[in-house]
């Protein structure tokens, strides 16, 4: 690649990422009035895992929030950080009426009296999860989307990949700088249709960059999840911790041909029942409690016994159990999207495997998304806040990111630091490396 000198731009805030973390931090951060570039290396700022949420957003049932907590602990092996469960389980429901539904627009599913349609999935001791059929994520992302570039003081820079964080300690050229505490100011950004490295400076930056999926052979996530926000921030010293806890989702189609997809697990909270290539409903054998409804690292687990048992590459989610007509009213898109590869959910069960679906680990940040480096602030899946502990329960990710998005924007707003014009002009242009000398092979 050609070298060239980059552009220097300024702003408030810098967030990197664009899914339901990163857009209501960068609404909530125009309501502050800050400057604020968004940056994403997709083609547009709706591509992400928040697009391809299917199942829904949790809300409130008869019985929250205590019963939520208890849910949200028993689901993560008690390993969850208790102060965190209580923050998303009390400030949940009011983020959701008032950035989704009302700033956003989000049309919720409703049921016959006008109030919202409540579905439920494993491990989840009532209902309390709304949606929009089941492609719920596509909607709050297209609708956050829609509201946010409406806005102003907000940039968008779609196609631009953050190659490096920047710290006063690493990056200047002031000798006396390596001596002060690191503070992150700004990124390299890369430009990848002008071959240039561009330098965009803040005295915040909020890593939104999900999660680690495609280090996985199989996964639900988007080609983006490669855990580049994580790399960054533990390259200028963040904590990363819990990083042994990769979430695997049980129902992801099995299929030899196609790109592989999510199949929610609302189908088994509205009946459907897992079985294996004999024709077996096995899950009650590992759950006898809560059977198909179980936890998702243990139904992940009893489908691996089964493959095993049964030597078989994959078990069923058999949806016959359920009425033709719910299925293409509550799921539209993965019966349609079944029905192009030839399988008619009403009438045969769906071949589904286990696939890596959600980091429940990531850099430790705290209750208003503040990392362990000054002015660097971590949300969504990237970040590590306690609410997952061991294993995520279900719908609770796309509101962990709705609550932390606004909390830290309003954190980074309260305590924004100049960055001093000496300090800018200590940082240095990207430097491109040299071409790969010839090494002598004897060496």
């Amino acid at each position: 690649m050609k070298k060239k000198a980059g552009l220097r731009r300024e702003f408030d805030l810098l967030i990197i990422g664009s899914g339901i973390a990163g857009l209501s931090a960068a609404l909530t951060a125009s309501d502050a009035g800050l400057q604020v570039a968004v940056v994403t290396k997709e083609r547009t700022i709706s591509r992400c895992n928040t697009e391809h949420a299917q199942g829904g957003i949790v809300f409130r049932g008869k019985r929250d929030p205590e019963l939520l907590i208890e849910d949200i602990i028993n689901a993560g092996s008690r390993l969850n950080f208790v102060d965190a469960v209580r923050l998303v389980a009390e400030e949940g429901p009011r983020a959701v009426q008032e950035m989704l539904v009302e700033r956003a627009g989000v049309r919720f599913d409703t049921d016959s009296g006008g109030g919202f349609d409540f579905t439920q999935e494993a491990a989840h001791s009532e209902r309390r999860i709304i949606h929009v059929k089941d492609h719920t994520g596509n909607a709050i992302e297209e609708s956050l989307a829609r509201t946010v570039t409406a806005l102003p003081g907000i940039e968008f820079f779609p196609e631009h990949c953050v190659i490096e964080l920047i710290t006063n300690s690493h990056n200047s050229l002031e000798s006396e700088e390596r001596y002060r505490r690191t503070r992150v100011i700004g990124a390299y950004v890369l430009e990848e249709r002008k071959e240039r490295v561009d330098i965009i400076f803040a005295p915040a930056v909020l890593l939104a960059t999900g999660g680690v999926g495609h280090l996985f052979l199989h996964t639900s996530n988007t080609p983006g999840a490669t855990g580049d926000g994580i790399a960054m921030a533990f390259r200028i010293g963040a904590e990363i911790i819990n990083a042994e806890f990769v979430q695997f989702h049980p129902t992801i189609l099995y299929h030899r041909d196609v790109k592989r997809f999510l199949i929610t697990e609302a189908l088994r909270g509205e009946g459907a029942r897992l079985m294996n290539t004999r024709g077996e409903y096995f899950v009650e054998r590992y759950n006898p409690a809560m059977k198909d409804l179980a936890p998702r690292d243990e139904v992940s687990r009893a489908i691996f016994y089964e493959m095993e048992r049964t030597d078989s590459g994959y078990v069923f989610l058999d949806t016959r159990l359920l009425k033709k007509t719910d299925l293409e009213e509550r799921f539209p898109s993965i019966y349609r999207q079944c029905r192009e590869l030839g399988i008619d959910i009403a009438a045969e069960p769906i071949p589904v495997v286990p696939a890596a679906h959600y980091f429940c680990g990531g850099i430790k940040v705290d209750l208003s998304g503040r990392t362990n480096i000054d002015g660097l602030f971590a949300i969504g899946e990237s970040a590590c806040t306690g609410v997952h502990g061991a294993n995520r329960l279900a719908s609770v990710s796309l509101l962990e990111g709705l609550v932390w998005g606004i909390r830290a924007a309003r954190a980074a707003a309260s305590s924004l630091q100049k960055i001093s014009s000496r300090l800018l002009s200590s940082i240095p242009d990207w430097v491109f490396p040299a071409p790969e000398e010839e090494i002598d092979p004897v060496l």
